[in-house]
């Protein structure tokens, strides 16, 4: 394993650790999407950051607030792990979800769609972005009205950022989704992964292909991914430009490294598949570069970059939502 994957892979443990001594009743799925949002921007969870951001969501928001719901933890993670100002950030954050919320059912998902604009957009751009999550929404739904749900809400604001028409990314997704379908089970897996390759360039067939073959190579390395919530990230790995065969061999790498820890091993609390995502996570540093934001003008790195966003997205509201599920049948 390279030096800066194992410095990576350390950094998730570090960040899990100090996310679950400051959300202790948090499961431990939570706790890895919240290490998550710190590792993928290289970054170490400050305790007592995370602490205050805590405590300022007990300020700011109500106790029913979505803000202070099952997505509460990784949305104090986010706050943490940003560059700006906490408070500024999350006056932000409540103000796009204000207008997000003209149109839409609260949701633990909507509030991580807002907390990621607050993070990606000027608050100039607010109402015009609201409006477009809506129209691109709708369109979906006339696609899809069976798959398309409140969890797509956060995915159509990521959209909504792109430099890309609403036309050529709803199409893309549409033949995305067409392609991909047969080869899994879950349609609204499929649905999220056609989104995120959405917003990506290059033509539908040829990213379709290229996530098939990451997909096939890792299973044929003894790695299977899963092909549920996972799926938006392999579509990230398959976009990042690496050689396939690297990446596998830097996944399994990091997945077998991971199995060794405490908490992910066979008598862990991590599932194999959703541990084998969170080597894909840590995988990403390597290939998505961060310093790759300065270069707004390779719309292509960008694009990948809101994709990523997308991803984790995914994640942490999947994981935001088995703890939900969870807590309902204790």
């Amino acid at each position: 394993m390279k030096e800066q994957t194992l410095r990576n892979c350390e950094l998730l443990i570090e960040n899990r650790d100090a996310v679950k001594s400051v959300f202790p009743w948090d499961s431990g799925l939570l706790h890895l999407a919240c290490a998550g949002i710190f590792t993928g921007k290289g970054k170490t969870a400050d305790g007592a950051v995370l602490v205050n951001c805590k405590n300022l969501l007990k300020k700011r928001c109500g106790l029913f607030s979505n803000f202070r719901g099952v997505a509460r933890s990784p949305i104090a993670s986010m706050l943490a792990a940003g560059e700006d100002d906490p408070e500024r950030t999350l006056e932000n954050g409540l103000l796009a979800y204000r207008l997000l919320k003209r149109d839409f059912l609260a949701s633990a998902y909507l509030p991580l769609a807002a907390m990621i604009l607050a993070q990606t957009a000027q608050p100039s751009r607010y109402e015009a972005i609201a409006l477009r999550t809506r129209t691109i929404y709708g369109r979906l739904k006339k696609e899809h009205p069976l798959l398309t749900s409140g969890e797509d809400s956060a995915f159509c604001a990521l959209m909504a950022l792109s430099q890309k028409t609403d036309d050529g990314m709803i199409e893309d997704a549409e033949q995305c989704y067409r392609a991909l379908k047969p080869n899994f089970f879950s349609s609204n897996a499929v649905q999220s992964l056609s989104h995120v390759l959405a917003l990506c360039d290059g033509l539908p067939a040829a990213k379709c292909e290229k996530t098939m073959e990451l997909f096939e190579k890792l299973k044929a390395a003894g790695h299977k991914y899963g092909t549920d919530y996972e799926l938006p990230t392999l579509g990230v790995l398959a976009m990042s430009g690496g050689a396939l065969d690297e990446i596998v061999q830097e996944i399994a790498e990091i997945d077998d490294w991971l199995s060794r820890q405490k908490g992910f091993g066979l008598l862990g609390g991590v599932p194999r598949k959703q541990r084998l995502m969170y080597a894909g996570i840590v995988a990403q540093r390597d290939y998505v570069k961060d310093e790759a934001m300065q270069a707004a003008a390779v719309n292509g790195t960008v694009s990948l970059l809101v994709a990523q966003q997308a991803a984790m997205c995914a994640a942490v509201a999947a994981s935001s939502a088995a703890a939900a599920n969870a807590s309902s049948s204790n």
